[in-house]
């Protein structure tokens, strides 16, 4: 099933189930009162050990409400789901919003464990994180690297996934696909992933790391005029020692030009057969999304349990989540209370 929102472009809870929420937002989530004209700001932070890093992590919302962990892509933060997690709160969910491995406030716990970027790794942390907040069961929502992640989640350990809300639907992909050429027009929009492969890629990456943000940032999002402080409040978490080097892994090994770690080749093996998603699931999709994505109609079938897919319209990019939060926010209500 496909379905077509009109929503204003930065509306904020538009919708009437979001409306009823918000007026309940001041009295939920009272760390969102800010500096007048400061960005609003996820805070205060949590840490918590969970699996190989000291994961950092905003909540917000009641103890006891049924959990939604928010995984935000590259090259943003936690700050993607800055209107979306208030909104999810104010509707009575446990929210999760952690920064992943490479991010923010979240860090290795050893010096000796590896940079490793693969797709799978990012998984294994969010469901280490689960385990750690004791958090058995949760609607796992994202976008870009976040909505691999939440597909690898609900394909991998489908008993640990309620609903999956998911920008630009199946991104689950091996080093085999990696390999494949793609037309030169799909080959151009993956510009970044060829510089990555060399040394000058990462050394350029190192040094201009913010101004190399920005321009994926108006890229992916040609009609998103976000501000100058709307990108810094997200640029600090790049700023992360580690990275440059998760994220170069990350390309590197998906062009298969670096390994990764064998103990996690087991889940590689399988993730490498497209697994068909059985937990409940709606895709959504940007009608400006200037990032490289894959047509609706080529993942519909991945999805076997039940299935929405929804187009965002009104110039909405590849940030999704930031630029419709009433639309991701519903999404994600919807897909958990089903």
């Amino acid at each position: 099933m496909t379905s077509s929102l009109q929503l204003p472009r930065r509306t904020f809870l538009a919708a009437a189930a979001l409306g009823a929420a918000a007026t309940q937002l001041a009295a939920l989530t009272p760390a969102f009162a800010q500096a007048a004209g400061a960005p609003r700001r996820l805070e205060p932070l949590k840490s918590i050990d969970a699996g190989t890093l000291n994961i950092g992590y905003y909540e917000a919302g009641p103890a006891n409400g049924a959990p939604v962990i928010l995984l935000h892509g590259w090259p943003y933060d936690i700050h993607m789901f800055v209107d979306v997690a208030p909104a999810l709160a104010a509707a009575g969910f446990r929210v999760i919003v952690p920064y992943l491995r490479g991010y923010g406030t979240t860090r290795f716990l050893s010096a000796d464990t590896p940079r490793n970027g693969q797709q799978s790794v990012v998984a294994v942390d969010i469901i280490a994180l689960m385990d750690a907040l004791k958090i058995q069961v949760a609607t796992v929502a994202g976008c870009d690297w976040g909505a691999r992640t939440a597909c690898i989640m609900a394909a991998l350990w489908p008993q640990r996934v309620k609903a999956l809300v998911s920008v630009s639907g199946y991104l689950i992909g091996s080093q085999e696909a990696g390999k494949v050429p793609l037309p030169p027009q799909a080959e151009l929009q993956w510009w970044y992933q060829y510089y990555f492969a060399t040394e000058r890629g990462r050394a350029g990456y190192e040094k201009n790391r913010h101004d190399f943000a920005k321009l994926i940032w108006q890229t992916a999002s040609p009609k998103w005029n976000f501000d100058a402080a709307t990108f810094d409040r997200s640029a600090v978490a790049l700023d992360n020692p580690d990275h440059v080097a998760i994220t170069v892994h990350n390309y590197r090994w998906r062009l298969g030009l670096v390994e990764g770690e064998a103990k996690y080749q087991a889940l590689e093996d399988r993730l490498a057969k497209a697994p068909v998603i059985g937990v409940p699931t709606i895709t959504l999709e940007g009608d400006a999304n200037g990032a490289p994505h894959p047509e609706p109609s080529a993942y519909a079938k991945k999805f076997s349990g039940r299935y929405e897919h929804r187009l965002v319209s009104g110039g909405i990019g590849h940030n999704l989540p930031q630029e419709a939060p009433e639309a991701f926010a519903k999404a994600v209500i919807d897909a958990a209370r089903g």
